[in-house]
């Protein structure tokens, strides 16, 4: 089986994880720069062009779409796709969860435990109404654009609430505001789902001071085994989501579980090297299970 890894960075730590786990496998693994694929749209059906070659060969897809580059990564993907060549996380999923706003409304709908969210369009004077929906201060601002922690403000108290919201405003940013879990003590849970399985979890905690947990921004992890109702929220979350490998983010608060986010192309490192766990490896078996189905489908149909 020939696997390709979408990234645009070969010495990420994911990226070289899940080629050595292809490997390692028995497959053959390459590196495709999804930035760097032309899509080919015809009569003839729909075709790949890399660096100058037409990728024809190729069996399974493992997405890791950058934030920045959703559009034209996810339509690489969805290209694959339409070319019968089976993809571990599907394009319209990492669209669902690239949009924060959407994935927190579909995660709703599912009667899953969140930090009360809100989102308006606003007018003037709205700064204070929309404070008063989650609760007052303490509050969570977030860019619906941030990634890894940048873009997310506390506001300790309304007033300085009302001032950040009034100047993302002004700036024409597109923001959520959020309740302040105070219990959670600056740290979350990450569990890794595979396959409709988690397969490892962490718990992050955020350095001295920081309300964030992300290891990006100094935080540390750590193995912790997972309560009943963290493993159901955390499962159910990437099946509202469709995502068959997902990096699923929660606080631990007095009312249970509350989903944050969920992370379409989670890294290893942390995970790995919390649990001991060769999480690459679980996406590899996945992969050899669902893409030989499809292929040998395929080849009997042809």
């Amino acid at each position: 089986m020939k696997v390709a890894i979408l990234s645009r960075n070969s010495h990420l730590y994911s990226t070289k994880r899940l080629l050595q786990a292809v490997q390692e496998a028995g497959h053959t693994g390459i590196i495709v720069d999804h930035s760097l694929c032309d899509l080919i749209i015809e009569q003839e059906g729909p075709s790949i062009i890399y660096k100058g070659e037409k990728l024809t060969d190729i069996d399974a897809i493992i997405p890791r779409i950058g934030a920045s580059v959703t559009f034209y990564g996810t339509a690489v993907v969805r290209q694959f796709e339409l070319m019968g060549v089976f993809s571990a996380v599907e394009s319209q999923a990492i669209v669902r969860s690239r949009d924060k706003l959407r994935s927190l409304q579909i995660l709703s709908k599912a009667g899953l435990g969140m930090p009360k969210t809100a989102f308006t369009n606003f007018s003037k004077g709205g700064e204070k109404q929309i404070v008063e929906h989650v609760g007052g201060a303490p509050l969570i601002i977030k860019l619906l654009e941030g990634t890894q922690g940048l873009g997310v403000v506390l506001a300790e108290t309304k007033k300085a609430g009302q001032s950040v919201i009034e100047a993302f405003h002004g700036l024409k940013a597109r923001i959520i505001v959020q309740e302040f879990i105070k219990e959670a003590k600056g740290a979350d849970i990450r569990a890794f789902i595979v396959n409709g399985k988690v397969v490892g979890a962490m718990k992050r905690q955020g350095a001295e001071g920081e309300f964030r947990s992300n290891l990006h921004r100094g935080g540390k992890a750590e193995l912790i085994k997972l309560s009943k109702s963290e493993k159901q929220a955390a499962l159910g979350a990437a099946k509202a989501l469709g995502l068959a490998v997902a990096g699923v983010d929660m606080l631990q608060s007095d009312r249970g579980p509350l989903i944050l986010e969920v992370n379409s192309s989670p890294g290893l490192e942390g995970i790995e090297k919390a649990t001991g766990i060769n999480i690459a490896g679980k996406i590899i078996e996945y992969i050899e299970e669902f893409a030989g189905k499809k292929n040998s489908a395929r080849k009997i149909k042809e």
